[in-house]
């Protein structure tokens, strides 16, 4: 009984409790009131809460999600959370973006519909002015391109301009039997299938050769560019000195080697000759557009292919070619017109009828044009303008298989 007395007494030490008015529990008070408070204290503990009776289900059922959203870990983390600050960033961003391609469209769009900017009456190709500053060279082309290459395929079928008898194929068969005719087209052949695949061997190599680390290279340039400021008859009048009978080219022959003089332009050696007056001729200009696209070549692409272990026969054919095909094209193509267009020298060196090896195509034309055989003319020139027609072809289509995925 003591020790349930020194209990209860230390229960009341420690403990001191309020009463409903504020007013502190003396430390006398019995057990009994003590306990009767305790069990007033869990009576109220037990009963609802009336006041929390008109929350509604919703703020229930908000409350537990958020709960449950808290008690699950956030498994990614692998992309960290923006800011608010970044969010507002990129939302900015986008909104810009989207201005900025609203504004290009309706700028293309006014462009299209002539609201834009006014283009300058120059560059503006839908203007009167631009039609007609284009008039003069379209009439020109029609008059003397166009116009009588028409009229050339039309006398071609007839019999002659006078009576103008519809004859279809028969002129070819004539101009095909005619012995001077077969004997231009085989000189002009051998011509160009010579000269045209020297010049431009010629000119790649030498082109090479100046790319390349060697000194003077800058006055070997302008050598080989001479003879482009040459005029024709100069040309003619150094080549008639060096390869007449008597000329320079025997007289060394003679003194050196004891040969006996040769008479260039009427041999079967006239080709020759002219052979080395094309070259000497187109070697400068070829060369300056080889140097020009050598210098596009992509330079770590041949530095790369050499680390790699690749050989100069590796690199040339596998890059710089490829590289230089449609320069190669350009070069074939305009040398193969400049093989036609020797007819000036030669007839400059030999007149109108030359050693019968010299005797080209343009002489046939020439001399035919001059008998006014205007049927057999025009055949001969259509001839002529098919077979250049599929040479050059050929050569487009071996270009772009060749070199076309690198322009690509």
């Amino acid at each position: 009984m003591n020790d349930k007395k020194q209990k209860i007494g230390s229960a009341k030490g420690r403990s001191k409790k309020i009463k409903p008015d504020g007013e502190p529990i003396a430390k006398n008070d019995n057990i009994s009131q003590n306990d009767k408070n305790i069990k007033d204290t869990m009576a109220d503990t037990s009963a609802p809460d009336t006041s929390t009776s008109d929350i509604s289900a919703s703020d229930i059922s908000a409350t537990d999600t958020l709960d449950s959203e808290k008690s699950i870990p956030d498994t990614d983390t692998s992309v960290p959370k923006k800011s608010v600050s970044e969010k507002s960033a990129d939302k900015v961003s986008a909104q810009d973006k989207a201005a900025v391609i609203q504004t290009a469209e309706k700028s293309a769009a006014g462009i299209k519909k002539g609201n834009g900017r006014k283009p300058s009456r120059l560059t503006d190709t839908n203007t009167p002015f631009a039609v007609a500053t284009m008039l003069p060279s379209l009439i020109g082309v029609m008059i003397f391109f166009i116009i009588p290459f028409i009229i050339i395929i039309w006398y071609s079928f007839l019999d002659n301009p006078i009576s103008r008898d519809f004859v279809f194929l028969k002129n070819y068969g004539t101009l095909l039997d005619n012995y001077s005719f077969k004997m231009a087209a085989r000189n002009t052949l051998i011509l160009s299938a010579v000269a045209v695949p020297m010049a431009v061997i010629l000119s790649l190599g030498l082109a090479g050769l100046l790319d390349s680390k060697i000194p003077c290279k800058s006055l070997f340039r302008t050598l080989f560019l001479c003879p482009m400021m040459v005029p024709v008859a100069s040309i003619v009048l150094i080549w008639q000195v060096m390869f007449h009978y008597h000329g320079t080219i025997n007289d060394w022959l003679g003194a050196w080697f004891e040969a006996q003089p040769v008479d260039w332009m009427k041999s079967s050696k006239c080709l020759i000759v002219v052979m080395l007056l094309f070259l000497w001729k187109n070697l400068g200009y070829n060369m300056i557009l080889f140097l020009s696209a050598m210098n596009n070549i992509p330079k770590d692409l041949l530095e790369v292919a050499e680390l790699e272990g690749a050989g100069a026969f590796y690199r040339l054919v596998h890059i710089k070619l490829r590289y230089l095909s449609p320069t190669i094209l350009f070069v074939t193509i305009l040398s193969l017109i400049n093989s036609f267009k020797l007819f000036r020298e030669v007839y400059l060196l030999t007149g109108d009828y030359p050693y019968e090896d010299l005797y080209l195509l343009q002489h046939f034309m020439n001399n035919t044009f001059k008998s006014l055989d205007y049927q057999k003319l025009s055949a001969a020139a259509m001839l002529m303008a098919v077979v250049m027609v599929i040479i050059i072809g050929g050569l487009f289509i071996f270009e772009n298989k060749f070199g076309g995925d690198v322009e690509e």
